[in-house]
């Protein structure tokens, strides 16, 4: 075997290794990505195939319900509503009317089980698949500012 064929064979080699990494980190990565949803994307697509992912809207007002640690409520866009069921401790900030975002699964009979809660962090704050989904919705009041913390 000449110099020549060694080289060819060391730079295929280095090359199916090179794939054989960027396939499994693609792996991982689509094994971690979490897609988000507002309740009126619920209900123009299909989320049967997808296991896990996040639900972001507003708590509608007088839908929560206590139970111990078993915790019920609605989340809405204005344009759409989905229950949630969540047993756990809410964040402080947790409250009807605000900005939320669940993390979780859609069960068969369409209620949304959240495995993580997460409420707004300050007074200004809401995420920006939040603000999008308001204002495509037409509920944006205009008071809150999305996207990042820091920017008004």
């Amino acid at each position: 075997m000449t110099r020549k064929q060694q080289r060819l064979y060391m730079v295929v080699a280095g090359m199916m290794m090179l794939g054989l990494a960027t396939a499994l980190g693609l792996a991982a990565l689509r094994d971690n990505l979490v897609f988000f949803y507002s309740p009126m994307d619920l209900q123009t697509r299909d989320t049967s195939a997808i296991p896990r992912f996040r639900l972001g809207g507003l708590v509608k007002e007088g839908s929560l319900v206590r139970d111990g640690q078993q915790v019920r409520f609605v989340v809405t866009d204005g344009v759409a509503d989905v229950a949630v069921h969540y047993r756990g401790i809410l964040p402080d900030l947790f409250r009807e009317g605000q900005g939320v975002v669940t993390e979780g699964r859609l069960d068969p009979g369409g209620t949304f089980v959240a495995s993580e809660v997460l409420a707004k962090h300050d007074e200004t704050y809401m995420p920006a698949e939040v603000v999008e989904s308001l204002k495509r919705s037409g509920h944006w009041t205009g008071q809150q500012t999305g996207g990042d913390p820091g920017r008004p």
